[in-house]
């Protein structure tokens, strides 16, 4: 494939970068090199070209000038010349991007060979990639890096509204949007109109360091600004613009009792050396830091340095591991969090923001503490716990060593072509005359051999493959490529009250049907109000959906809340599982109903399905099946199941059971498979 990336704000050049020499030369930079870097690397790739405005601003650097520049062996960066010579803020971009589009547009009619794929970072850039999709048919996959919408809740900013009307159309108009986290995907994105959960992708970059440490070229940055220099130090680097909070952070290591006598405070806050000015956004950041500093005499104790290069930034990260500090990230919103992930490649524990992306990688590498931002003394409190929890630091330290298990730029790469070569060339799905419909977690997963044959199985097109799982779109896609299964046929998603399905072109859609047939007495307001009671432990409100209410507790609980919801005349379906979780649908949803529906929307009813599971949520697609797999794992919630002659218990787990499963089920020729008939209890 050939891959356009399109990014027209910021300093974009061939490495190293100069990360906040302007206002807009910032983490999305070093995404997209990174996106191009691990792109060009793999065989299905042809070449990867990175497309951004040129510019003739010497102070900036000569590259911005050059219409080509080389990136790697199959890689580079095209400049197209919009008629203006200056570099351009964002907020001065907006009136050139028609200009842009236009040299754009000459630009592709002349090429003999097409992209196959644009890739678009913010929504500046998705308009340029959109008119090229309505010029030349093109596929396009957006990025937003930052939202407007999330932004505006934050704080106050002038433009907004064009800004967000502008994101809105870049989400309704692209063929995925390809996000780094999950709150990204299931709060940020999907809260704007026409935002289509199947077109959603969450697809985590990985972790790199700038250069190799220096750590003495960090010392000598640093030892001037303080007067015990070899302290612990709190590391925070960020632009010096308000989102980051910057000024926040100096307030929460002043307010915090013992904190600026135990560590130093060092931000590195963009470029201002010599020569460069800088916005008035940075200047007024900087001036508020300055002044807090004056303002606390926190002199000796602060280091601001004005300039750095990327070997002195790592070697900072080193430096602070070494001496048992932390990383600081106290934004008030952040899409993602790439220092987050900086910081975890250095081995350096993190106190960061509960808002945004780094709620989402915190959790998954445990490398840190997640604490409110808007709450200087909280934000505090978490930075001093861990600088005086030896014990804490350690496991944290520890954690940030296995961050590839979570975070790789391979896997990103890898999941992206597959995105790119499945909306270029969209298969239409043949109609089925069989659905096997599975769950995920447990299920499928859990034995990588197994799932060898498994795929071996779907290759040969024995039936359309849904999967059924208490998880979001967004995780289901996740866990899937975290064990290399392919994207199934369908997806029946949070217990049965979401359905993705294959439109006659093969592309997924939300089925709007099953969510009008399952909105009937669904009253959700009422329900949450019902069970808002300090004895009823909701789980956080990222698993909460339109149609889904989730709860912690064992099965006596689940009862409870029956029984609570029955007294007050609220019609539902509660569900317990892995004793531990309890979720509340409306009373017409649960997935043997959705696997009915879907067998449904294809002119096939239960009778031609095929379901398997493990836990508790499971129970009415297996009770409801014609026939249905229990695989030898199975929680204790599957024991009072009673036998029938279309119920097998497999002696097996995970993968293989599911295997076995299905050639007892005759879809499947294994050797010696049981005939169809009552397993043994």
């Amino acid at each position: 494939m050939f891959v356009m990336q399109i990014a027209l704000g910021g300093c974009l050049k061939a490495p190293p970068i100069h990360y906040g020499l302007t206002d807009d030369t910032g983490g999305h930079i070093a995404y997209v090199l990174a996106a191009a870097h691990a792109l060009e690397a793999r065989d299905d790739i042809d070449y990867v070209e990175v497309v951004t405005r040129r510019f003739d601003r010497p102070d900036l650097g000569a590259a911005h000038a050059r219409p080509y520049e080389k990136l790697g062996p199959k890689s580079g960066i095209l400049r197209i010349d919009d008629g203006v010579a200056d570099y351009l803020s964002k907020e001065a971009l907006e009136a050139r991007v028609e200009a842009f589009t236009a040299a754009f547009l000459t630009h592709l009619d002349g090429l003999v060979r097409k992209p196959d794929v644009i890739h678009a970072h913010f929504a500046d850039a998705a308009q340029v990639a959109l008119a090229a999709r309505a010029r030349f048919g093109i596929p396009v996959i957006y990025t937003p890096h930052s939202l407007g919408l999330d932004k505006a809740g934050a704080m106050a900013a002038p433009g907004m509204a064009r800004r967000i009307a502008a994101e809105t159309r870049a989400i309704a108009g692209a063929c995925a949007t390809v996000v780094s986290s999950r709150d990204e995907a299931e709060r940020q994105v999907s809260a704007y109109p026409g935002a289509d959960p199947a077109r959603i992708h969450c697809i985590a970059p990985g972790a790199t360091l700038p250069a190799a440490p220096d750590r003495d070229a960090a010392r000598t940055l640093i030892a001037p600004w303080l007067a015990a220099p070899d302290r612990p130090m709190i590391l925070a680097v960020a632009r010096p613009v308000e989102k980051k909070n910057l000024v926040g952070l100096v307030e929460a290591y002043t307010r915090t009792p013992g904190l600026r006598q135990r560590a130093n405070l060092v931000i590195l806050a963009g470029l201002r050396g010599p020569g460069r000015q800088g916005s008035a956004e940075q200047r007024r950041v900087i001036a508020g830091i300055e002044r807090a500093v004056r303002t606390h005499g926190l002199e000796g104790r602060v280091a601001l340095p004005p300039e750095h290069d990327a070997t002195a930034l790592a070697g900072l990260y080193a430096l602070a591991a070494d001496r048992r500090g932390i990383f600081a990230n106290p934004a008030f919103t952040e899409p993602f969090g790439l220092t987050i992930l900086e910081a975890a490649a250095a081995g350096l524990p993190v106190v960061a923001t509960c808002h945004g992306g780094p709620s989402d990688i915190v959790t998954r590498i445990g490398h840190g503490l997640l604490a409110e931002p808007n709450d200087p003394p909280a934000f505090g409190a978490a930075l001093s716990r861990l600088l005086g929890d030896a014990d804490l630091h350690a496991r944290c330290r520890a954690a940030a060593a296995d961050h590839e298990d979570a975070y790789s730029w391979a896997a990103w790469a890898a999941r992206v072509s597959d995105l790119m070569a499945r909306i270029a060339a969209p298969r239409p799905l043949p109609a089925p005359t069989r659905i096997l419909a599975s769950d995920i977690d447990n299920t499928l997963t859990g034995d990588r051999g197994a799932l060898a044959g498994f795929a071996e199985w779907r290759r040969q097109g024995h039936a359309l493959f849904a999967v059924a799982t208490g998880r979001t779109i967004t995780e289901a896609r996740r866990i899937l490529a975290e064990w290399d299964i392919e994207e199934p046929d369908a997806f029946i998603t949070s217990v049965g009250t979401e359905i993705y399905r294959r439109d006659a072109t093969g592309r997924l859609v939300f089925d709007e049907t099953w969510a009008q047939e399952i909105e009937s007495d669904w009253r959700i307001d009422a329900i949450r109000d019902t069970l808002d009671n300090p004895s009823i432990r909701a789980q956080p409100e990222i698993e909460q959906r339109r149609w889904k209410l989730g709860y912690l507790g064992d099965a006596r609980q689940a009862m409870r809340i029956r029984n609570r919801l029955d007294m007050a005349g609220l019609a539902a379906r509660v569900i317990a599982s892995h004793g531990r979780l309890i979720d509340v649908l409306p009373i017409r949803a649960g997935k043997g109903a959705a696997v009915a529906h879907l067998a449904k929307s294809h002119g096939l009813t239960l009778d031609h399905c095929v379901v398997a599971g493990d836990s508790g949520n499971d129970e009415c697609m297996l009770r409801a099946a014609d026939r249905a797999i229990i695989v030898g794992n199975a929680d204790g919630d599957l024991c009072h199941l009673p036998r029938r002659p279309g119920l097998y218990r497999s002696p097996l787990a995970h993968a293989a059971g599911l295997l076995d499963g299905l050639a007892w089920a005759g879809l499947h020729d294994g050797a010696g498979a049981p005939q169809l008939r009552m397993a043994a209890e």
